[in-house]
């Protein structure tokens, strides 16, 4: 008997579609996975999400979920194995909630104005770096205590906060190399290096209508782990 999975419009490179893929991965959550084009996005998507951005799962009900950190709690209320989630009461709960934030308001925004300096000339990129290294370095005290962000093992802000980490760093990876934040380099190698990391970067063809399913996490069988939600 075929069951319809949740259907996960996806963009290899986004760091929003990265972390949601991780989630997803981790909790070994059958999805079928769709690879978009971000200049050209395939009407199915549009037609459910018509802000056209990525991630944006699809449930079997119609329920829209438009939002990366959604998409992480959906798979992470259904499985959670190596408690990824702060525990109830756990301090850690509302520094992880507030440092997540805080990657996706401020330090987003100075990763945006780095990258893409020619549009926005009011600053050099070198001024812009220096506003987004606030953030690293916040980091970088952080993993001064602990080897994870909130702790002695991986938890869903690392997930969240990786990503842009690694598209920050991209930007003049030489000059990121030569930084001061050493416990924040091998944080970044040994997210790099992860197997999870490594499952959810597979390449996989755009997706257009017509096309068999693609089940992710790969490798799943067709007894495969669906959402209960």
């Amino acid at each position: 008997m075929l069951v319809e999975l949740p259907v996960l419009y996806s963009f290899r490179r986004c760091p929003y579609a990265m972390r949601a893929r991780m989630a997803v991965s981790y909790s070994a959550i059958a999805v079928e996975l769709r690879e978009v084009v971000l200049r050209d996005m395939p009407a199915a998507l549009l037609a459910c999400s018509p802000k056209g951005t990525v991630p944006v799962l699809v449930l079997p009900g119609g329920a829209v979920l438009e939002e990366s950190r959604d998409i992480i709690d959906w798979a992470l209320s259904d499985s959670d194995p190596d408690g990824w989630l702060p525990h109830r009461g756990d301090s850690f709960g509302e520094q992880s909630r507030q440092l997540v934030d805080a990657c996706d308001t401020s330090f987003k925004q100075q990763l945006d104005y780095y990258k893409y300096a020619e549009r926005y000339p009011q600053h050099s990129a070198e001024y812009y770096r220096s506003q987004g290294q606030v953030f690293l370095a916040q980091l970088e005290q952080r993993l001064g205590k602990h080897d994870w962000l909130c702790g002695d093992r991986m938890t869903v802000a690392d997930v969240s906060i990786f990503p842009f980490v690694r598209q920050f760093a991209n930007v003049d990876r030489a000059w990121f190399d030569e930084t001061p934040y050493l416990r924040l380099h091998a944080w970044l190698e040994r997210l790099l290096g992860s197997q999870l990391f490594t499952r959810i970067m597979t390449k996989y063809p755009p997706w257009q209508e017509g096309d068999l399913p693609l089940e992710f996490p790969p490798g799943l069988s067709a007894g495969s782990q669906t959402s209960t939600c």
